[in-house]
């Protein structure tokens, strides 16, 4: 049986749109993790200026 409805691309794209993924977790995840690594580079880093 063929079923057109279920290759309609914006049909597809809809059902994807409404379905409850991982986005929000991963986006904070990701957002968190850059924000951790500046802030260890820059505790890291500092202690390597001048100290005149």
């Amino acid at each position: 049986m063929h079923n057109p409805v279920t290759h309609d691309p914006t049909t597809l794209l809809a059902v994807a749109s409404d379905s409850a993924g991982p986005g929000w977790l991963l986006r904070t995840v990701i957002v968190v993790s850059v924000l951790g690594a500046v802030f260890l580079a820059w505790f890291l880093l500092r202690g390597y200026g001048d100290k005149d």
